[in-house]
C-alpha cells in the first residue's frame, strides 16, 4: 500500500517542450491530453507544470484537461506551477526574471490558462532572488489570488537551506536521486520541519534508467528518507507512466 505521506506525481515539462536525457519530441495535443487522462485513471492527483514549458503550452494543455473534470474530481487534484522563468517568443528560449512586474504578469497568465493554482513555486531560484523584495511582494500578490501554498524550486543547496529557514514557505521542490544525492539531507531536514517536498528527477532525467538502474531501487533511495510530499515522474508515454506507477507501488510496498 502506498504511504499517505508520499505520492507519485506527474511533471509536465515534456508536454510543453523537448526534455530528458535523450530529448523526445513534444507530443501532439490529443496525445498530451490522453496522457493526462491516463494519469488520472491510474490515480495520480498531482500535476506539476510551468509557463516556461513551451511558452505556456504545458499549462494550456493541463488547463484543457482540468476543464473536463467534474468539480469533485478537480478538488482531488493538486495543480502546481511556477513563476520566475519566462519564455522569449523571439528566441524561442526561456529566460529568468524575478522582478515583481514580470512575476505578476506570469502568475496572471498562468491563472488564466489553468483556472486555478494550488501550489506556486519560484522557478530558477537563487539565494539573491529569495532575498529580493520583489519576490516577497509577488508572494503577497499570490495570496490575494487564493494561493496559500508556496515556496522555491531550488537546484542549489544554499537556496534550499534558506527555504528551510523561512517560516513563510510551506513547500520546496528539489532534485534528488542516487546519482546526485547531495540534496538527501535536505529531504531529512524538510521532513523534520514539516515542509512539504516535491522531488524531481528521480531517475536523473532518465539517465539512470538508460544506464541500467532499476526504477524500484531508484524510488527506494528517495523513499528511505522520511518526508511528506511527492515524487515527480516526467514521462510523456502512457506505457512508461504505467511502468513508473507500478515501480513506485512496488517500492512503497511492505
Amino acid at each position: 500500500m502506498i504511504p499517505a505521506n508520499v505520492q507519485l506525481g506527474l511533471g509536465l515539462i515534456g508536454i510543453g517542450k523537448p526534455w530528458g536525457h535523450v530529448p523526445k519530441p513534444v507530443p501532439e495535443e490529443r496525445d498530451a491530453v490522453r496522457l493526462l487522462e491516463f494519469a488520472f485513471e491510474l490515480g495520480i492527483r498531482y500535476f506539476d507544470t510551468a509557463p516556461s514549458y513551451g511558452d505556456g503550452l504545458s499549462e494550456r494543455r493541463l488547463g484543457f484537461f482540468l476543464k473536463s473534470l467534474t468539480s469533485v474530481q478537480r478538488n482531488e487534484v493538486t495543480v502546481a506551477t511556477k513563476f520566475g522563468e519566462h519564455w522569449d517568443a523571439r528566441t524561442n528560449e526561456p529566460y529568468a526574471d524575478h522582478g515583481y512586474d514580470a512575476l505578476k504578469r506570469s502568475l496572471d497568465a498562468s491563472l488564466a490558462r489553468l483556472g486555478g493554482i494550488d501550489t506556486l513555486q519560484l522557478h530558477k531560484t537563487t539565494p539573491q532572488a529569495l532575498a529580493s523584495g520583489d519576490v516577497a511582494k509577488a508572494w503577497d500578490y499570490a495570496t490575494t489570488t487564493g494561493i496559500h501554498r508556496f515556496g522555491p524550486s531550488a537546484s542549489d543547496l544554499e537556496s534550499a537551506r534558506l527555504a528551510l529557514e523561512n517560516p513563510h514557505y510551506s513547500v520546496l521542490q528539489i532534485p534528488c536521486n542516487a546519482a546526485n544525492p547531495k540534496f538527501a539531507p535536505v529531504l531529512d531536514a524538510a521532513g523534520e520541519q514539516g515542509i512539504w517536498v516535491a522531488v524531481n528527477r528521480p531517475f536523473a532525467m532518465g539517465a539512470m534508467v538508460h544506464e541500467g538502474t532499476g526504477k524500484v531501487p531508484a524510488f527506494r533511495f528517495i523513499l528511505r528518507h522520511r518526508f511528506t510530499g511527492v515524487i515527480l515522474t516526467g514521462t510523456t508515454s502512457p506505457a512508461h507512466l504505467r511502468e513508473n506507477w507500478q515501480a513506485f507501488r512496488e517500492a512503497t510496498a511492505g
